[in-house]
């Protein structure tokens, strides 16, 4: 598996078609791994976001900072004094200071409960990063079966096709001889031509698909495997909705990003009200001052002590910021609030998608049994009079819409199985392999020859 993924890859990289080379699900969503965009750009957030502890760190350690000086001056004086008259001085000079500072925060309220944030932060970030994980999975899966009910698509209708083109055939020699009206021969030119448009539809559907999966996972040109004919229809396991959602609830990756984006909210509003309180620093340093005035002096000085600032009116700016905080908090509770009613929903939907298709599969598989043999039945009455070419047609057509349609519903039910997986956030490519292992390697798709 892992040297035909490099192989792939590489192929990839130098643009090269693989002709014969079909990849099944785990295939594609390895690929999809390394070349999804989203995925990367989701990725460089957190390792982005991972950084802001380290600034939040930075602000409770000393801080030393090098400063330096040098001027250039020039005086020109002029004056009188009683006793000397009028004098005049012109005096340039160069003056040099430097200095070395350490500055130390001893008290900072809102430094502190900026490092907590920060926690909060990350953990959010973290989350969404395994939220995208997952949701890569899950568009994988759905574009690539997408490709699959296409590419069925395309097949029933070139079945239909052909089966009209046999009909209409048949209405022509009917009617050379004399058995049928000029009316079967038109209605059966109308249902051929209109199978032809259908055909064409559905071939530029099927390019589609495989555009949609190949901004996943890249310009890829290898056929994909089908789903095989044997399909475990079975009940979600545990088969209680209730136990479903209980999980989603605590589990789920959105949740839990949308629950810490509502706790960095709420220590914002402690930073913000911070502005009202006191900070102390600790200040020492070292400095040399040099003077070459013909007046001036050089010394060296050292000290050390406490810088206190006690903020007393800004203007309102910290209590409209605090304010401000606060209805952040209440919006980010908000978003949680939506989030925890959208995975209930999708864990419902999903869940009883699950059992829908179970029964709607099996509908339908009965569904072309009576189809098929209400298509033999109503040959055979136009063949003794009983039935018109029209009865005929619209049974065929019945009888091919039923095939799409079960091929259609069993895409569902493994569809609905993935995104129940993925309201839970318990998707990983462990599960993936169990739907992995219904795909047939000997049946593929075949990919457009551009």
């Amino acid at each position: 598996m892992l040297r035909g993924t490099l192989a792939t890859l590489v192929a990839l990289c130098l643009g090269f078609p693989l002709p014969g080379l079909g990849e099944d699900l785990l295939d594609i969503y390895d690929i999809a791994v390394e070349s999804d965009p989203s995925l990367r750009e989701a990725e460089q957030n957190l390792l982005a976001t991972r950084e802001i502890k380290p600034q939040a760190q930075a602000l409770l350690l000393p801080n030393l900072s090098l400063q330096g000086s040098i001027d250039y001056t020039n005086v020109k004086t002029e004056g009188r004094q009683s006793v000397l008259g009028s004098f005049a001085r012109n005096d340039t000079y160069e003056e040099q200071e430097l200095a070395a500072v350490l500055r130390q925060s001893v008290y900072d309220h809102a430094n502190w409960v900026r490092l907590e944030q920060s926690d909060a932060t990350i953990a959010q970030a973290e989350a969404q990063y395994q939220d995208a994980q997952i949701e890569l999975i899950v568009r994988t899966t759905e574009a690539y079966f997408e490709v699959l009910r296409a590419s069925d698509a395309v097949r029933v209708q070139e079945a239909l096709t052909r089966a009209n083109e046999r009909q209409l055939e048949q209405s022509k020699q009917r009617f050379e001889v004399g058995l049928v009206a000029i009316t079967d021969v038109n209605e059966s030119q109308a249902a051929y031509d209109r199978s032809r448009a259908n055909l064409i539809l559905a071939e530029n559907n099927l390019d589609n698909a495989w555009e949609a999966l190949r901004r996943i996972v890249g310009p890829i040109r290898v056929p994909l495997a089908r789903l095989g004919e044997q399909l475990p229809l079975t009940p979600p396991e545990p088969n209680d909705i209730d136990e479903w959602v209980k999980t989603a609830l605590q589990t789920n990756f959105g949740i839990i990003a949308a629950r810490q984006a509502a706790e960095a909210a709420k220590q914002q509003i402690a930073i913000e009200r911070s502005g009202h309180l006191p900070t102390l620093d600790l200040e020492a340093g070292y400095s040399l001052s040099r003077s070459e005035a013909e007046l001036g002096s050089d010394s060296d000085v050292a000290f050390v002590g406490l810088q206190v600032n006690v903020p007393i009116f800004q203007g309102g700016a910290v209590t409209s910021r605090t304010r401000e905080a606060g209805y952040e908090f209440g919006a980010a509770q908000e978003r949680l609030d939506q989030q925890r009613r959208a995975v209930l929903n999708q864990v419902k939907d999903s869940f009883r998608g699950i059992l829908s298709n179970i029964s709607d599969v099996q509908a339908r598989q009965a569904a072309i049994v009576s189809a098929r043999s209400a298509l033999e039945s109503t040959q055979a009455g136009l063949e003794v009079g009983t039935r018109t070419q029209v009865d005929v047609l619209n049974a065929q057509q019945r009888l091919f819409e039923a095939e799409f349609e079960y091929l259609s519903a069993r895409y569902d039910y493994v569809i609905n199985g993935v995104r129940l997986h993925q309201a839970t956030s318990t998707l990983t490519r462990e599960v993936l392999a169990k739907a992995n292992a219904w795909l047939d390697s000997d049946e593929t798709v075949r990919p457009p020859s551009y």
